[in-house]
C-alpha cells in the first residue's frame, strides 16, 4: 500500500504529502495517523527548520473527514492511541516549527481547517475553500467556528451559515491566505517562503511564531510574560552572538539551534 503521507526533504524544509487522491485526500484515520507520525518525526529532527504540507493531484489539497470512515466508525489501524492527534495538534498550535501550506487545489471543511492551522498559506489561484459543514448537519469543530477571530464576524457567519466557498482571490483579500499563484508553480512558491524562513535563526524563528500567536489568540499580558520568560535564552544563546558576529563579518550565519 502507498505511504499516505509521502515525505520529502529539501535541505532543512520537510515536505509532508497527503497521498489520497483517489479520496481527495481526505482525513481517513489512517491518513491522520501517518500525518501524527511524520509531524513528530519532523519536530523532533533538528535539522528540520520548516515544514511545508501540501496534497497530491489537481482535485483537492485535502476534502476534509473521510465521511465514509466517520460512518463506519472506524478507528485508527494501531487501535490505539488518539487518530486526531496529529490534526488537534494543528489547532491547539503545538507544533513549534513553522508550517506553511501548500494548496495546490481547493480545501474544504477539515481540510480548510487543516490549512488554517499552517502559519503561512500558498494557494493556488483555481483553489475554493470553505467550511461546509453545517450542510451535513455537522459544525466546523477543527477550529473553522473561531474565524471570527482572525476576519470579520459578517463574513465568518456567512461562511459557516450558508457553507458556500469562496475562491483564492477572496481568500487573499479577507487575509486568510499569503499568496495565490497558479497550481504548478504553489509547491516552489511554498518552498521558496519556508527557505527565506529556514536562513534565520531558529531559536528567533520558533520564539517570534510562539509569542505572535499567543498575541493573537491570548492577551498582550500572556504575551508580554512568555517574551520576558523568552528573551534571555534567545538572546544569551550562541545563535544571538553568530548572527551579530555575521553580521560584522558581513557573512552568512552558521546557526547552531543553541
Amino acid at each position: 500500500m502507498a505511504d499516505l503521507v509521502v515525505v520529502e526533504r529539501r535541505g532543512a524544509v520537510s515536505i509532508l504529502r497527503l497521498n489520497r487522491p483517489e479520496a481527495r485526500n481526505a482525513l481517513s484515520p489512517e491518513l491522520l495517523e501517518e500525518l501524527g507520525a511524520a509531524l513528530d518525526a519532523a519536530v523532533a529532527d533538528d535539522g528540520v527548520r520548516a515544514v511545508v504540507l501540501t496534497g497530491t493531484g489537481d482535485r483537492a489539497f485535502c476534502a476534509g473527514m473521510d465521511l465514509r470512515a466517520f460512518s463506519e466508525g472506524r478507528t485508527a489501524r494501531s487501535g490505539g492511541g488518539d487518530p486526531m492527534g496529529a490534526f488537534g495538534r494543528f489547532i491547539r498550535d503545538s507544533i513549534p516549527k513553522p508550517i506553511i501550506g501548500a494548496a495546490q487545489a481547493t480545501a474544504v471543511a477539515g481540510g480548510f481547517e487543516l490549512l488554517l492551522a499552517c502559519d503561512l498559506i500558498v494557494a493556488s489561484s483555481a483553489a475554493q475553500f470553505g467550511i461546509p459543514e453545517a450542510k451535513r448537519g455537522l459544525f466546523a469543530a477543527g477550529g473553522g467556528v473561531f474565524l471570527s477571530a482572525r476576519i470579520p464576524l459578517a463574513q465568518a457567519l456567512e461562511l459557516g451559515l450558508t457553507g458556500d466557498l469562496i475562491d483564492a482571490r477572496r481568500a487573499l483579500e479577507l487575509g486568510l491566505v499569503n499568496k495565490v499563484v497558479p497550481s504548478e508553480r504553489v509547491l516552489d512558491e511554498a518552498i521558496a517562503l519556508a527557505e527565506r524562513i529556514t536562513a534565520n535563526g531558529p531559536l528567533g524563528v520558533r520564539a517570534t511564531k510562539e509569542l505572535m500567536r499567543l498575541a493573537a489568540t491570548g492577551t498582550l499580558k500572556e504575551a508580554a510574560a512568555r517574551q520576558a520568560e523568552l528573551q534571555p535564552r534567545v538572546f544569551g544563546s550562541e545563535d544571538a552572538k553568530e548572527g551579530a558576529l555575521a553580521f560584522v563579518e558581513r557573512r552568512a550565519p552558521n546557526w547552531k539551534g543553541r
